[in-house]
């Protein structure tokens, strides 16, 4: 991706000159002498600033997190190779959460107290990034958090560069209920995202005249689902919607198949399986089933070309990008942009230069929402084809503002609480 800083913006700068500014960041690199300046934090060395990457590249969600590590390493070395950031070269600081919310917090206390980073990109799980909220918010330091998420949380020291709950979850709702059916049987896995994402759609569901006939919930990393398949059978649910998280799609979907359950029987739609999650359950355990994200490999924007090209020529032609790995990608540049454009890697000063700034993305032109730190996004229900890739099949005309309490709901009143 293609992207120029600029080395300074004035404070009356209009939103139209954020956009220029971050359209055109990283073009010709940082090394400019303008914006050459050691920062005032205390956390960048002579010739680097150091930034945390925190997944779990063990246990149940490495299917899913070591590929948004590895997107993320492209970026810094992306920027690096233009000159990165002040002047600066992007020192990454690897730590694995191990799929364990406890270890994510604690890795998150070292990287910003001993390893003494500018900031730190990491997560998937809600349990993993609630876990990581205290801890970042006691020690000032900022988390760009990469994975669509429950909602009903804005924090002043996380960036949420993937969807909120109007940007993924209700509208898909909201598509199946005019396309596929009243009738839902609910599946996902035992924590919070699954839960809150749930009572979310059964609200949507009981204003707009739907039906829950089934709401089952199993721990991580369960494997066994003949059980619940059963239930499915004897409820002929229109829709199962899945917020299974983690290796456990890879059990359901081959236990759903092996039962001689298809898409030609049952649909579900997904909102935690993109092309990544696919390859571990096998497309042809998936094929004509629905998900519902922001961007696929599919997407077709001149950006999203030149990100795939360059993630397979980086990691192999057989790997695939998806949702959460675009959205820490775009969070690695957004966060490079708001350090040159406040011209430091300090906390405040960086979160201030963020607002409203954009950034054209694989999946089109995003924007941080001041109010939230949420990114205005597209969407996009999109279906699985035989060879993994996923088809767009409905999208919105234009980026939706994120609405992470779902304050312009009025059938969404009290969910907050």
């Amino acid at each position: 991706m293609k992207i120029n800083f600029f080395s300074k913006m004035k404070k009356s700068a209009t939103i139209t000159m954020t956009a220029l500014f971050v359209s055109s960041a990283l073009l010709s690199g940082c090394g400019n002498s303008q914006v050459s300046q050691s920062s005032d934090t205390g956390t960048d060395s002579k010739d680097a600033i150091k930034v945390g990457i925190l997944h779990s590249l063990s246990g149940t969600m490495a299917i899913s997190e070591v590929s948004v590590k590895d997107a993320e390493m492209m970026a810094i070395d992306e920027i690096n190779a233009k000159g990165g950031v002040l002047g600066k070269k992007i020192e990454p600081v690897t730590e694995d959460g191990a799929s364990d919310p406890a270890v994510f917090a604690e890795k998150a206390k070292k990287l910003l107290q001993q390893d003494k980073v500018a900031t730190i990109f990491g997560c998937w799980t809600s349990a993993s990034r609630k876990a990581v909220l205290p801890v970042v918010e006691s020690n000032n330091g900022l988390l760009w958090y990469p994975v669509q998420y429950e909602g009903m949380e804005s924090s002043p020291n996380i960036f949420y560069t993937g969807a909120a709950p109007n940007q993924q979850i209700v509208p898909a709702v909201d598509w199946l209920l005019k396309n596929k059916g009243k009738k839902f049987f609910l599946i996902g896995s035992d924590y919070v995202f699954p839960r809150t994402a749930n009572k979310i759609i059964k609200a949507e569901l009981q204003a707009e005249g739907g039906q829950v006939v089934g709401e089952e919930y199993t721990p991580m990393g369960h494997t066994d689902y003949s059980t619940i398949i059963n239930k499915i059978k004897e409820e002929k649910p229109d829709v199962v919607f899945n917020t299974l998280n983690g290796d456990s799609n890879v059990a359901f979907f081959k236990q759903l198949k092996d039962a001689g359950i298809t898409e030609k029987d049952l649909i579900t739609c997904s909102v935690s399986i993109a092309e990544e999650e696919v390859r571990g359950i096998g497309a042809e355990n998936m094929a004509g089933q629905l998900v519902s994200w922001n961007y696929y490999q599919t997407t077709d924007t001149p950006e999203n070309k030149d990100f795939v090209t360059n993630y397979k020529a980086r990691y192999g032609q057989d790997r695939v990008t998806d949702d959460p790995i675009e959205a820490a990608y775009d969070a690695v540049y957004l966060w490079a942009a708001a350090v040159e454009k406040a011209g430091s890697t300090d906390v405040d000063k960086v979160k201030e230069a963020a607002k409203d700034l954009e950034f054209k993305a694989p999946e089109g032109t995003v924007k941080i929402e001041g109010e939230n730190q949420h990114l205005w996004k597209k969407v996009r229900i999109g279906e699985v084809q035989p060879d993994g890739m996923i088809k767009e099949v409905w999208s919105t005309p234009d980026p939706i503002r994120p609405d992470p309490f779902l304050k312009t709901y009025d059938w969404a009143k009290g969910l907050a609480n």
